[in-house]
Formats: structure tokens, C-alpha cells, sequence
């Protein structure tokens, strides 16, 4: 329908990754429960990421299925956080997820994220990746800190050196497919958690994260940082709350990683650094 907005837009900033990408749309392409959008934009040397055999036919897939596709070309490499703010301002969906380029959702993960955004009122919902390679290396140390919303969700700060910042382990390899397991989680349903912030995959209240600044900040930093989405989710954590639900149905498809320079860390530079011995860049 012309001038129809989705529910929801999906944002997705690519450089360099076609089979990854491929496979990231393919996931979408199964998200029938959903009214979306999909915005892709590519920072590929020459910009025809899009026009790769197994991306274009993803592309024509959602097309065919009603889901408006946008493709643009962003060539300027100004950072993350920038190529962040560009892909939001072509948002006009009430709700936006923004999904790196290397990961897949099971069906039906997007229509959970939505309807826990909706039903808990919160700025942000985050469905943390998973590494199935590690899917025998089992981490207890990492995985105690996990601790589920009891009640509503409210506001609440997050800075190195808080207790809250102590939950980024959770994160890591395939911990949150192990906690899932030992929790009774009726299929459809979802069960939100506290988070440190959630990488790669997380659906935002566009209005909340506009109302903070959105990704802004990225005149502040260097062209080569890390850590973007962590200021963006610190800021609507601070104003409107922000979780992670189980199950989280994305899957991190473990490609190389194409941001190879993290020294410096974007909630350095907008917060400031106190003592830690960890950074939110870093991996798994």
C-alpha cells in the first residue's frame, strides 16, 4: 500500500559480506509474522553487495512477499556510529531493529521482539547472538549472572564498575542457548532478562532512541571505534529501560570480523573511563 508504514523497519549496515548477507536476509525472508521493512546499506568499496546472485534473490523474495526493500549506497567511511545514524534517519517504521550483517533468526524471533517491546513498554529488546560452535564449551562463571526481569521494566544506569556492567559475560559464545535450557519457556513466549547491553540484534522504540540522540555521538569519535550500540542502549536503558528475552533465536553466523581496530571504545569517549578490566568491545 503506497505510504503504508511497517511496524517495523530492519536496519542493516553492510560492508564486504555477501554470503553473510545473503544468509542474514534469508532469516528475514522467514519472519512471516511480521509486518517489516528491510533498509540496507552498503559501504562496500564498490557497492554491489546487493547485486551478488544469492543477495539480490533474498531481495526479491521479500519483495515478492510485500516487504518494502530499500537499498542505498553509504561509500564515506565515517565510523560505525555514523553509518548507524545514516541507516536511522531513512527509518519511518514505529519500531526499528537494527541486525548486523552476519546473523540469522529462526522464524518467528522478530514478532517475540516486537510483542515484548510492545507488552513491556521499554526503550529497547535484545535477542543476543548465539555461537553454536560453542555449543559444547559450557561456562557457568559467565552464565550466574543471569537474572530475569521480575516486575516491570524500569530505567536503571550502566557504567563500567556498576554491578550491571558485570553482565556482559552473559553474552558470550553460546551462554544464553545453555541458560535456555534450564528455563520453562512455553514456545512462542519469551522471558525478559537484565542486560548489560545486547549486540547485533536489538529492536528499539524509534521514538526513544531518537529522543536520546540516536547515534549523534559519532561526530565525537575517531572513524575506527567500537562499542556505538553500547552508548546508544546505555542512553534509552537511562530514560525508558532495556532488556533481552529467552529464547533468543539469533544465531551469529562467526564470520571474521570486519571491525579490526577497537582501540578505541565509544562509551570511553561519551562517558568517560573509570578503572575496568574489560571492554564492551570485546569478543568472545
Amino acid at each position: 500500500m503506497p505510504g503504508h508504514a511497517p511496524d517495523v523497519d530492519v536496519l542493516i549496515p553492510t560492508v564486504g559480506r555477501t554470503a553473510e548477507l545473503a544468509t542474514t536476509l534469508a532469516g528475514l525472508a522467514a519472519q512471516t509474522e511480521v509486518d517489516m521493512g528491510i533498509v540496507v546499506s552498503d559501504q562496500s568499496a564498490d557497492g554491489d553487495a546487493t547485486t551478488w546472485p544469492a543477495v539480490a534473490a533474498m531481495l526479491r523474495v521479500l519483495e515478492a512477499q510485500g516487504r518494502p526493500v530499500t537499498l542505498l549506497t553509504h561509500p564515506e567511511r565515517r565510523g560505525l556510529a555514523e553509518h548507524r545514524q545514516y541507516l536511522l534517519d531513512h527509518a519511518t517504521a514505529p519500531t526499528v531493529l537494527f541486525l548486523d550483517d552476519d546473523v540469522w533468526l529462526e522464524p518467528g524471533s522478530i514478532a517475540r521482539m516486537l510483542d515484548a517491546l510492545r507488552s513491556l513498554g521499554c526503550g529497547f529488546v535484545g535477542s543476543a547472538v548465539q555461537g553454536l560452535s560453542y555449543l559444547a564449551d559450557r561456562r557457568p562463571r559467565e552464565t550466574a549472572v543471569f537474572e530475569p526481569w521480575d516486575g516491570p521494566v524500569v530505567p536503571e544506569v550502566v557504567r563500567r564498575g556498576t554491578p550491571a556492567f558485570d553482565r556482559w559475560s552473559l553474552h558470550n559464545a553460546a551462554n544464553l542457548a545453555h541458560v535456555a535450557e534450564g528455563l520453562d519457556v512455553e514456545p512462542g513466549t519469551w522471558l525478559p532478562y537484565r542486560v548489560a547491553w545486547v549486540g547485533a540484534c536489538v529492536l528499539y522504540d524509534r521514538a526513544v532512541l531518537e529522543a536520546v540522540g540516536g547515534f549523534r555521538f559519532w561526530s565525537d569519535l575517531p572513524p575506527e571505534h567500537a562499542g556505538e550500540d553500547v552508548v546508544a542502549q546505555w542512553r534509552v536503558m537511562e530514560r525508558s529501560g532495556g532488556v533481552g528475552i529467552v529464547p533468543s533465536g539469533a544465531v551469529h553466523l562467526e564470520a571474521p570480523t570486519t571491525v579490526t581496530d577497537r582501540r578505541v571504545d565509544a562509551p570511553d569517549v561519551v562517558f568517560g573511563r573509570p578503572t575496568a578490566t574489560v571492554a564492551p568491545g570485546q569478543s568472545r
